[in-house]
């Protein structure tokens, strides 16, 4: 399995240090990460009209422009990135025993909050020249 996308709001604070986050566990290099408002999103978005707007959601591709390429959004998305790091990180599937509908209603509510508590950036985050390699809308 090839690495998945992660889609994500490029000026949200909360989001900035998802990646952060992320890119710090990620050992196996099994994430990519591209902003919701670029060039990869908009393709994406393109194959898959049934996506939430762009401003309220964090995606996960799996399987990008593969035949089974699926999208996931807001809690599973977040889930799904997290069990990707592999290792005991994998337990957090656990979690997808939560129903979706009451998943996404704890994602839709820190959303709703993340600009106050994390603030908004001014633009996307420059990665590290070790981290290049790792966005897709950078190549």
């Amino acid at each position: 399995m090839g690495p998945a996308w992660v889609l994500y709001d490029g000026e949200c604070g909360l989001c900035d240090r998802a990646v952060g986050w992320l890119l710090a566990r990620d050992r196996r290099a099994a994430l990519r990460f591209a902003p919701l408002s670029g060039p990869t999103a908009a393709e994406v978005r393109r194959r898959h009209r049934e996506l939430p707007a762009a401003d309220e959601s964090f995606l996960l591709v799996e399987d990008p422009g593969g035949r089974d390429e699926r999208v996931l959004a807001r809690s599973r998305a977040a889930l799904a990135a997290v069990a990707r790091l592999g290792g005991a990180w994998r337990a957090v599937r656990v979690l997808d025993l939560i129903p979706r509908p009451l998943g996404d209603a704890v994602y839709a509510w820190v959303a709703r909050h993340r600009g106050r508590w994390f603030g908004r950036l001014a633009a996307c985050r420059v990665p590290a020249p070790e981290e290049r390699s790792r966005f897709l809308d950078l190549r």
